[in-house]
């Protein structure tokens, strides 16, 4: 049983009898306040409507008998009286000025002496009747309508006449109003519910659908896609953007399962060649006299080895290192990396060719990281250039971005390997094949750090100059 109501209170949390109650309820709030105002509003007019038809029709018969009311003639009264109920829906009470009805059309009193309730004829004389439901006294068994005017002969006032209806008609007319009324409310209450239904339905299911999806998500299920929910512009909006989170992940989980096979490779080199050199001074494969260079090189693939490590480290810190930002001075950290290169430039037989500002050129962006993408632009630069040419290093303003420059002389780089030089462990066959420090992670660093930054870099390569070119935004800019 507790299950039950468990289940039962989730099903109302939903989307669709959210929706579905929310719109049924303001549905039926709306119906109940038109409804309550229609009814007012009918009623009252219907009773005005009436009242001036009756004090009209009164006021022709007071018209028509004053002068038997003040001559006392009861004989011509009567005729006239019974005239004007039979060509209306009234009977008429025509009473002097006491309160005592003198005659009446309705046949069902007549021989009965009667008399208004006390005060009500000060009331007609007055003009403070108004129509009422009442019995007049004892009169009438039932309610009726009643409004009265005063009958005038000869500028006097002799009586008052009484137009009389019974109160069932007017109730009828206006019950007949509020049959129609609800017949009404309950088909567009009908209407509303069938169609708050549909759209209910209409609006859960791309989420369900989506929330289905997600459940694959988790189980490596990379390859469903949201389609054909053009009808709502906001479902169409969350399916572009859960298409488009989906692209992004099978992209993540295409470049994670790269990045783990990149990595297996690039460990299984140095792993393999340190086991194999390892086994074979072990086992006496390599002579004594071998040993020393043997050990040299198991030595540097040991180091290699850790550098790769410490970069892949160093990427993943990168990562999921919050930006600092702050303004600093590019030319400084320029001059600081040269210093840096100095031993390693000098030792390539390099020429510098430094074209940076002697101000200050103030960024914006995170020093350490911005340095660190001068410092391995430079140092990839010196490592392929060829020996005794001139490196260079230079800043330029434009468009409220600060360019630096490095350029080197060696080998063009192909066309088609340009776009990959900023790809994990991607290293060109040249460097292969000379550069065994190498580890293929220096450039992409590069672009993961300008991506934070929402900086772009540019390469170029023709005629053995090789140019890379990035921005970084300036200050106040």
């Amino acid at each position: 049983m507790k299950a039950k109501k468990i289940q039962a209170t989730q099903c109302f949390r939903t989307i669709y009898w959210q929706t579905f109650l929310l719109t049924a309820a303001v549905v039926a709030l709306t119906l109940v306040l038109l409804g309550t105002s229609f009814f007012a509003l009918t009623y009252t007019y219907t009773r005005s409507q009436r009242e001036a038809d009756m004090r009209t029709k009164a006021e022709v018969v007071s018209r028509m008998v004053s002068d038997y009311v003040s001559n006392g003639s009861l004989a011509g009264m009567r005729e006239l009286a019974y005239f004007a109920a039979s060509v209306t829906e009234e009977d008429f009470l025509i009473c002097n000025l006491e309160g005592n009805v003198l005659l009446t059309s309705d046949e069902s009193l007549e021989g009965r002496v009667m008399t208004l309730p006390e005060g009500m004829t000060d009331q007609i004389l007055a003009g403070e009747d108004r129509l009422e439901r009442t019995t007049l006294g004892d009169i009438y068994t039932d309610k009726y309508f009643a409004v009265g005017v005063p009958v005038r002969s000869m500028g006097q006032t002799v009586g008052v006449v009484l137009a009389v209806t019974d109160a069932r008609e007017l109730t009828a007319v206006w019950r007949g109003s509020i049959g129609m009324f609800i017949v009404t409310a309950v088909t567009v209450l009908l209407i509303a519910f069938v169609v708050s239904a549909w759209l209910s339905v209409r609006q859960s299911r791309p989420i369900r659908e989506m929330a289905a999806a997600t459940r694959r998500f988790a189980e490596g299920n990379f390859d469903i896609r949201m389609r054909g929910y053009n009808d709502s512009l906001e479902i169409a909006e969350l399916a572009a953007s859960f298409n488009n989170m989906a692209d992004s992940l099978q992209e993540t989980e295409r470049q994670r399962r790269e990045f783990i096979a990149n990595v297996s490779h690039e460990l299984k080199t140095p792993m393999t060649t340190i086991a194999g050199y390892t086994d074979g001074i072990l086992d006496g494969t390599i002579p004594p006299e071998e040993e020393r260079r043997y050990l040299r090189i198991i030595s540097d693939e040991a180091r290699r080895l850790s550098r790769l490590v410490r970069r892949m480290l160093d990427i993943s810190r990168l990562q999921s290192r919050e930006l600092h930002k702050s303004p600093f001075d590019v030319c400084e950290s320029m001059r600081r990396v040269l210093i840096s290169m100095e031993r390693k430039i000098n030792d390539r037989g390099l020429d510098v060719d430094a074209n940076i500002p002697d101000g200050s050129v103030t960024v914006l962006g995170d020093n350490d990281l911005i340095t660190q993408v001068i410092y391995n632009l430079l140092e990839n630069a010196t490592k392929f250039a060829r020996a005794g040419s001139t490196l260079y290093l230079g800043l330029a303003v434009a468009n409220g971005k600060a360019l630096v420059s490095i350029r080197n002389e060696g080998d063009t780089i192909p066309a088609n390997e340009i776009p990959l030089l900023f790809e994990r462990f991607h290293k060109s066959d040249k460097s292969r094949s000379e550069d065994k420090d190498g580890v293929g992670l220096g450039l992409y660093v590069v672009r993961t750090i300008l991506e934070r930054h929402k900086e772009q870099i540019a390469v170029t390569s023709e005629d053995g100059v090789t140019t890379f070119t990035f921005t970084v935004s300036l200050a106040g800019g």
